[in-house]
């Protein structure tokens, strides 16, 4: 990888809305995602604008997110729900497909992937098999 961020490397403010689109509309009509997307409230719109901020910023582009709510402190906002293996690997099944149709530079997308898996890891707060 060069010097970029990845949010340079995958393009910016367009690649993200087109990653994050995606994304719901996998967990939307996948059957796979349908545990998962029963944790999300009926309309999506500011779940959709709340990850769209969060990537910008995780990703290296600008601090959307913390400009406008503070840190994201990602597991207390996620500690409401029940979030194991299972639901780990739901959310990174949307994510993958995601990547997989809006991130062309593979190198780019195995770190964002693999970043993406440690995080999605973090969220859990179920043990293994419960």
């Amino acid at each position: 990888m060069d010097e970029r961020s990845l949010y340079e490397t995958i393009g910016g403010d367009a690649t993200i809305a087109a990653l994050v689109t995606r994304f719901y509309e996998v967990m939307d009509s996948d059957p796979a995602a349908a545990p998962i997307r029963h944790m999300h409230p009926d309309d999506l719109t500011t779940s959709k604008l709340h990850l769209t901020w969060f990537l910008t910023g995780w990703l290296g582009g600008p601090q959307l997110y913390i400009e406008r709510r503070g840190h994201p402190r990602l597991r207390a906002r996620h500690l409401p729900f029940t979030i194991g293996a299972a639901e780990r690997d739901q959310w990174m099944h949307c994510a993958r497909i995601a990547l997989g149709e809006h991130v062309a530079d593979e190198q780019a997308r195995a770190a964002i992937d693999g970043a993406l898996a440690r995080l999605a890891d973090n969220m859990r707060n179920q043990p293994d098999g419960g």
